[in-house]
């Protein structure tokens, strides 16, 4: 009989030690993390960090790609790869034809008019002299925007800081903050708060959506106007010129030579009474000081990360873009945008292991979208590339086909919003024709043209007329009914259009090509193990992920797949 016990409680011991080690194995946590820290940096390619990262001290992006789990092949898997459409997609784990922010901008088919993403009348925002920046030479899509007012309103599904706040009955904090509107706002979500660079003012602003009123924090700190602090300085280089890979390449000619800015070091901000003053500032390291500076007062003063409920935090940094559009992603300008990016991570990491602890702190850092190099520099390769000029197209040559085919001289094209060409349904109605055939007619037309790859009718798409292709899934999975035009372009690989009302740039992205979709995914922080992940994972997956790292719903149109080395933590 006591032989029985000693062998009873001998496989009692046995499966107990069985079960700690299963759960082990998988990752049980204790708790959850006190924060959600998500990092995105805007046109951040893949490849980029680690271009640099053999020239950077510790923390930053050494303490990521060191101590977290790294996605070598990760990848946005639409075909627009513009700052919107990467956000929500980000945010909601969907795809644009699902979320529904298509573009930076679009066509509203009932308000007739265009639409810049998150604009929305009804929640103007706060305060005096805070309206519609008027300095939109490197941001000319919010120039569209018939309202100062913004929402999160048109985005379709729910995002994950959304699953949390409703998963914590509103207890959870949940924030967003960037330079751009659309880079805080898509990321915040319905149920969070959001806040965005006013080049208008030198402030963090927000809209009546989210206060009714400024907080006393948000007064104080746009009080003290830091921004201030860069008048009459310069923008120079982090280091020895000798020591850049593109040390001899700081003057270009197709760098975008902004007066008073220059294409040179110094870049030099000029004083407060400078219109482009605050403009300046956003195409350089600077724009993300500032968003760091205001993160972490946002930090302590909303008391993020202190008690038991998880709170949330996006930061979108946006100079990485704004300076891969007006020099280029392979100069002397990003690459030093890059090591000043590499110590603003490094400073706000650091903050927040002084304030929370990175053990308590879950970080995700990915980006909004990649960037092709400058054609002139891909000429010198020998591949083929050029800015492609959408008013440059053969107009005479499709009104030609339009008038053999149908017999009518008026326009049928009411515009073109990238990546989209919306027909003139007027013109179509007046004279009984089939916009389904017109389209197919017209996109035939513009495939024939140089520096176009694909025209794909919408009709093709909705009828399953199109070969199954990475490429046209991709642009499946881009196309909303409601808000996508009737053709959508796709420019031949490192062919684009440079064309931002009138201001000509070095490079632009949006394209379906791999050095738009390329992005990094790196998940650290919260104990979770270092390791290098190959194989080929999509943005889609994070929100996922998150949801499922917390045991919580799902946003509403999410569709990626939970990235498992996060969760057998």
């Amino acid at each position: 009989m006591q032989r029985n016990i000693i062998i009873q409680k001998s496989i009692l011991l046995l499966n107990i030690f069985l079960f700690v080690g299963i759960c082990c194995a998988f990752g049980q946590k204790d708790s959850n993390p006190k924060l959600i820290l998500q990092i995105t940096v805007d046109q951040l390619r893949g490849d980029m960090p680690g271009s640099v990262l053999d020239r950077l001290p510790d923390g930053g992006f050494k303490y990521l790609y060191n101590q977290g789990i790294v996605y070598e092949n990760a990848h946005h898997r639409h075909a627009n790869t513009e700052t919107v459409v990467g956000h929500a997609t980000l945010a909601t784990g969907a795809d644009p034809a699902e979320h529904g922010m298509i573009g930076n901008l679009w066509y509203d088919k009932e308000l007739r008019r265009t639409v810049y993403n998150v604009e929305d009348s009804r929640y103007p925002l706060l305060g005096s002299g805070t309206g519609v920046d008027k300095n939109t030479e490197i941001d000319p899509s919010q120039a569209a925007a018939s309202t100062d007012g913004r929402s999160p309103s048109v985005i379709i599904s729910t995002t994950f800081s959304d699953e949390l706040a409703m998963s914590t009955n509103g207890k959870a904090k949940v924030f967003g903050v960037s330079v751009k509107d659309r880079g805080a706002i898509t990321m915040a979500g319905h149920a969070g708060k959001a806040f965005w660079f006013s080049k208008a003012t030198g402030q963090f602003v927000t809209s009546s959506y989210y206060y009714d009123s400024y907080p006393d924090w948000v007064a104080k700190w746009n009080g003290k106007e830091k921004y201030k602090a860069y008048a009459n300085t310069s923008w120079d280089l982090t280091n020895d010129i000798s020591t850049y890979t593109y040390g001899e390449e700081d003057d270009m000619p197709y760098e975008t030579n902004l007066p008073g800015f220059g294409v040179v070091f110094p870049h030099n901000f000029g004083g407060t009474d400078n219109r482009y003053f605050t403009t300046f500032l956003t195409l350089s390291p600077a724009g993300d000081e500032l968003t760091l500076d205001f993160t972490k007062e946002l930090i302590m003063a909303e008391r993020l990360g202190t008690d038991d409920i998880t709170d949330y935090l996006s930061v979108s940094f946006s100079s990485t873009d704004y300076v891969g559009h007006i020099f280029g992603p392979a100069s002397l300008e990003s690459e030093d945008n890059l090591i000043k990016l590499d110590r603003t991570l490094a400073n706000l990491l650091s903050f927040v292991d002084e304030k929370i602890g990175l053990e308590n702190v879950l970080i995700v850092l990915s980006a909004d979208h990649g960037a092709p190099d400058v054609p002139d520099r891909m000429k010198k390769f020998g591949v083929n590339a050029g800015y492609f000029d959408i008013n440059g197209v053969d107009t005479l040559a499709i009104s030609q086909v339009i008038r053999e085919k149908f017999n009518i001289t008026e326009k049928v094209v009411s515009g073109f919003f990238h990546p989209y060409v919306y027909l003139n349904s007027d013109v179509i109605n007046k004279y009984n024709l089939d916009i389904n055939e017109v389209s197919r007619t017209l996109a035939h037309a513009l495939q024939n043209q140089e520096g176009i790859a694909f025209a794909v009718p919408s009709v093709d798409l909705l009828e399953g007329k199109i070969a199954d292709t990475e490429l046209n899934r991709a642009i499946l999975r881009s196309y909303n009914p409601k808000r996508s035009g009737e053709i959508y372009i796709v420019t031949e690989p490192y062919w684009y259009i440079n064309d931002f009302d009138g201001l000509e740039v070095a490079s632009t992205h949006g394209s379906p090509w791999k050095y738009d979709t390329y992005v990094p995914i790196i998940f650290a922080g919260n104990g979770l193990k270092h390791r290098i992940v190959f194989r080929n994972v999509e943005t889609v997956d994070i929100a996922l992920t998150l949801s499922n790292y917390l045991k919580i719903k799902m946003p509403s149109a999410s569709s990626g797949q939970p990235l498992i080395e996060v969760l057998e933590k």
